[in-house]
């Protein structure tokens, strides 16, 4: 499991590490593996000796990890050059280090020449609200020239909130980032994770630092295999969980057909549907339990799914009334959010799942969706304890957070293949079949996202995908992950 932690609780571990440590260890255990993965890069497109280097070097720390790793990169060979954003800031040690090594401070961003890497050491985790006018002037300046050159971000690009994931301006794009002791919240959060490229964490012996639970964590394989409900020899379909859907309208059946499909492909021991889309489901599905209504007429189910496709007619009111005054967890989406009291989400005794995108989360905390958008960990975190419900933002990075104070999730599995549409009310199904199985709220979300993404691969396989290639790619997404 990826986990991140905060800056102030990832600094409280460094002052408590540094206690026990000879000055400057932490330094050169993060110079050491920067330099590691600055040299496998270069080491892919040739050699590190005689490669061009470039640092682009801010005050403090960060830019001292450059310097030392700049240090260690000259001593091998390679002809490294520094441009210092701030000459009287610039860390000394790190500085006098690279000179002895053979390292040269370059005048300004002009008559560089070719360059075989750019490391950006300018602000990395301390930074806020954007990168400042000197910086920025300089990093345009060398992006101008040098936008083919590959970047290699010191513990994060700069420019990006390492807290929040949000980015403020413009910000460095790196092909790679190399962070210390542990992941922070801008690795694995949009837009800041987009900026960060591929992650690779060095160990500087934080981890028993780090206290107990972490502010985000993103499943892996195993974690996923370990929560997977896995029938037994006596299971049944009642054991296996039964789970209701309520989906679809005269004008969207589609939505009825494509949510039970992600139920069905989920591993549901049964599917009761509810709606006006029955004729299209059993002609699909025609394992499918139908009937005409109300939902709390329908039988026994272990979990709700409520709202893709549903329409806003009186019908579809009374629908989301019924489902919410059950006493087994709901699941509820599209259509569903827009109708759904907030007291009556708040007080229920079972649990409640809401599964919104940008656009519709924006609607339940009224405000704009670029706020949303901007500022997903907040807007996740602040529905969830505004509705006392587990809540899964849809998106590029898709969170899921529960009002009580666990640490948020991200997905790692997302894809853009799933931008299409229909895919949500594929995601709807899948999730309402693991809580039906019994998995906890956030765990059921969570598993749902990994899930759904792994199964938009394998539907897609490099080529467009449609929903309907999404719920198929679900039984071959399960087996991946069994077979870790």
């Amino acid at each position: 499991m990826r986990r991140a932690y905060s800056v102030e609780t990832v600094r409280a571990a460094e002052a408590a590490l540094m206690k026990r440590v000879p000055e400057g260890a932490l330094m050169q255990r993060a110079a050491a593996g920067l330099a590691a993965a600055c040299g496998d890069l270069l080491r892919r497109n040739g050699r590190v000796y005689g490669s061009r280097i470039l640092l682009l070097v801010g005050g403090g720390d960060n830019g001292g990890d450059a310097l030392y790793a700049g240090a260690r990169l000259a001593r091998r060979g390679a002809g490294v050059r520094a441009l210092l954003v701030s000459p009287d800031r610039a860390h000394a040690g790190g500085l006098a280090a690279f000179l002895a090594a053979g390292g040269r401070v370059a005048d300004g961003p002009d008559g560089l020449g070719g360059l075989d890497l750019v490391v950006d050491g300018i602000t990395g985790i301390g930074g806020r609200g954007g990168l400042r006018e000197d910086a920025l002037a300089l990093l345009r300046a060398v992006t101008r020239e040098h936008d083919r050159t590959p970047v290699i971000a010191v513990d994060l690009p700069s420019g990006v909130e390492a807290d929040s994931g949000e980015v403020h301006g413009e910000a460095v794009r790196a092909d790679a980032t190399v962070t210390f002791g542990t992941y922070k919240p801008g690795h694995l959060i949009d837009p800041a994770a987009e900026h960060a490229g591929a992650l690779r964490l060095v160990d500087i012996g934080l981890g028993p630092e780090l206290p107990e639970p972490p502010d985000l964590e993103a499943l892996q394989y195993a974690d996923v295999a370990a929560l997977l409900p896995v029938p037994g020899a006596e299971s049944d379909k009642y054991s296996r969980g039964v789970v209701g859907v309520v989906a679809g309208s005269e004008r969207y059946p589609g939505a009825a057909v494509l949510a039970v499909s992600g139920a069905l492909h989920g591993g549901a021991g049964a599917v009761r549907y509810v709606g006006p889309g029955a004729d299209a489901v059993i002609a699909r599905f025609p394992e499918t339990l139908v009937h005409a209504g109300p939902p709390s007429k329908a039988g026994r189910v272990q979990a709700w799914v409520i709202g893709p496709g549903l329409g806003d007619g009186r019908w579809a009111e009374e629908a989301v009334a019924d489902v919410l005054g059950a006493d087994v967890p709901v699941l509820v989406d599209a259509d569903g959010l827009r109708l759904l009291e907030p007291e009556t989400v708040r007080t229920r005794t079972a649990a409640t799942v809401l599964t919104p995108h940008a656009g519709e989360a924006a609607a339940l905390l009224g405000v704009a969706r670029e706020e949303v958008e901007a500022g997903r960990l907040a807007a996740v975190r602040e529905l969830a304890a505004r509705y006392r419900a587990t809540v899964l933002l849809k998106g590029s990075t898709t969170l899921v957070a529960e009002a009580r104070d666990t640490p948020v999730r991200v997905n790692p599995t997302g894809t853009g293949w799933l931008a299409t549409a229909g895919s949500g009310d594929v995601l709807s199904g899948l999730t309402g079949s693991l809580l039906a199985a019994g998995l906890a709220p956030r765990d059921a979300a969570s598993v749902g996202a990994y899930l759904h993404g792994l199964a938009a691969r394998h539907g897609s396989d490099g080529a467009p995908v449609s929903a309907q290639d999404v719920a198929h790619g679900i039984p071959a997404a399960w087996r991946d992950v069994r077979a870790g």
